[in-house]
């Protein structure tokens, strides 16, 4: 008996230390087009709709979110585009302070954290420790005109899609700069 709990507290260690490889502590969301309170108003109601979002303090004067998620939830960042985008408006920017735990990046610049891979602009063969701020350059996350030059800048192929074929299977792959 004394074995079996022994083993079972093992894997329990392995697979709290998989999930938390990496934790998406707050962002800072930029978003175009806001206008007045009651803009920010209904992306504020829009945005509550998440699980995963713990506070929220919307910045008038900058357009801008400033988002703190709650442990261990999985922080989505396609749905919350969407959600800015059902309320009317376009993500300009995403910042996002990650805390990574010894994640690796490969020759590629591409990391895979449980079910998600990331893709860094300009980092490669390093391992990531501790709180860092990203931004998010895929397409939908920041405006059309520096979306074309960010793709003229980094020549990377999955970067117009989002997509990338990953260990065999066509897989969302979010793109980062630091």
């Amino acid at each position: 008996m004394k074995y079996l709990l022994i083993i079972g507290a093992f894997f329990a260690f392995l697979n709290t230390s998989r999930v938390s490889a990496q934790q998406i502590n707050s962002a800072e969301i930029q978003i175009s087009g806001l206008t007045c309170s009651m803009c920010t108003q209904a992306t504020e109601k829009s945005m509550r709709t998440l699980s995963y979002i713990d506070t929220m303090e919307p910045d008038l004067n900058k357009n801008l979110f400033k988002v703190t998620f709650k442990n261990p939830e999985a922080v989505d960042f396609d749905q919350l585009q969407r959600k800015v985008k059902d309320a009317g408006f376009s993500v300009g920017n995403l910042q996002a302070v990650i805390n990574f735990k010894q994640v690796k990046v490969d020759e590629n610049g591409q990391a895979i954290i449980g079910n998600k891979v990331y893709r860094f602009a300009n980092v490669k063969n390093k391992v990531l420790n501790g709180p860092t701020k990203v931004n998010v350059i895929d397409k939908n996350f920041m405006s059309a005109s520096k979306f074309k030059q960010k793709q003229a800048q980094v020549k990377i192929a999955s970067l117009a899609s989002g997509m990338a074929i990953v260990n065999g299977k066509n897989t969302r792959v979010y793109h980062l700069s630091l």
